[in-house]
């Protein structure tokens, strides 16, 4: 049997029905730890999104488990180390969304740049003060990547058809890897990144190294007025210094798809900063990337199991 906790889209949901393996489905079950584990013992594969926490606890409810099936790029809430121990496989949809959040940077960056909601929103009230909403161009300005995997790289090649310089860190790749020299990034260290980026957007994993990798002591070393984009985790900013930084004008402003609590708590401490825009994690959540999410991550626990 193979479970599936959280949402899947149509298509996947019929591919693994098609294959003549039984599914139960129920979109909900992660809310209810004891009926999931209840559930988990008869089941062969278990798929999940990124609510439902796979760690030994959950895993020895599941004695028959042979693949765990994640919808989505991040892994934080599964427990590879206890995957591996009890030889349980994991499939998950590497890179497949990457197009979607490298298409969100750079809405974010027009966004940043242009201010276009706040002049519809000038007009729809009455006014016609063009001189407040000129805006700048993003050509010829300095985007910073921390990270250049599979989005980092999409983003460059976005940005270096607007125009823009682009630099990079991350300590796996070369420079004289065809991707970064004929996409004309820079690569170089973290440091100095973060000291040319007018524009900051963070496509690293969090580690202990990267944890709270922005930071007062970071963000010091910054343009003062640049901009900083986060669709990577919530956790690799430090809240109450990126506050701080945007009160004060060392940021000019900063758009964040993740947060280190979502949904985001009434009482957070990013709560009503102006120059500050939250999306509910959406960057990859295009129509497009969750059709081939489910539908990738389907066909890859159906493999895992030996049937078609």
């Amino acid at each position: 049997m193979i479970l599936v906790c959280e949402f899947i889209t149509p298509s996947g949901l019929e591919r693994l029905r098609h294959s003549g393996v039984e599914v139960h489905y129920d979109p909900d079950l992660w809310k209810d730890r004891g009926a999931l584990k209840a559930r988990l013992a008869e089941a062969s594969a278990l798929i999940v999104r990124n609510q439902t926490r796979v760690d030994a606890e959950l895993l020895s409810a599941g004695p028959k488990l042979r693949v765990v099936g994640r919808l989505g790029v991040g892994l934080d809430n599964i427990n590879r180390a206890d995957l591996e121990a009890r030889g349980v496989k994991l499939y998950f949809a590497r890179g497949i969304n990457a197009v979607g959040v490298a298409e969100y940077v750079m809405a974010a960056m027009l966004h940043l740049s242009r201010k276009l909601a706040a002049a519809a929103q000038h007009v729809a009230e009455g006014g016609w003060n063009r001189s407040a909403f000129g805006g700048f161009e993003l050509s010829g300005k300095t985007l910073g990547l921390i990270g250049l995997g599979e989005v980092g790289l999409r983003v460059a090649k976005r940005a270096g058809a607007f125009g823009m310089r682009v630099v990079a860190a991350d300590p796996q790749r070369l420079p004289w890897e065809s991707a970064v020299e004929e996409l004309g990034i820079t690569l170089t260290s973290v440091e100095e990144v973060l000291r040319q980026a007018q524009f900051l957007s963070l496509h690293a994993p969090l580690t202990q190294e990267t944890r709270h990798l922005i930071r007062a002591e970071t963000l010091a070393t910054m343009p003062k007025g640049a901009y900083l984009i986060n669709t990577a985790r919530g956790e690799l900013v430090n809240n109450e210094d990126l506050a701080a930084a945007l009160r004060s004008g060392r940021l000019a402003g900063a758009v964040l798809d993740v947060v280190d609590e979502e949904p985001l708590p009434k009482r957070h401490v990013l709560r009503a900063v102006d120059n500050l825009w939250i999306t509910p994690h959406v960057a990859g959540l295009t129509a497009e990337a969750q059709e081939a999410v489910g539908l990738r991550v389907a066909e890859g626990v159906l493999a895992a199991l030996g049937v078609g």
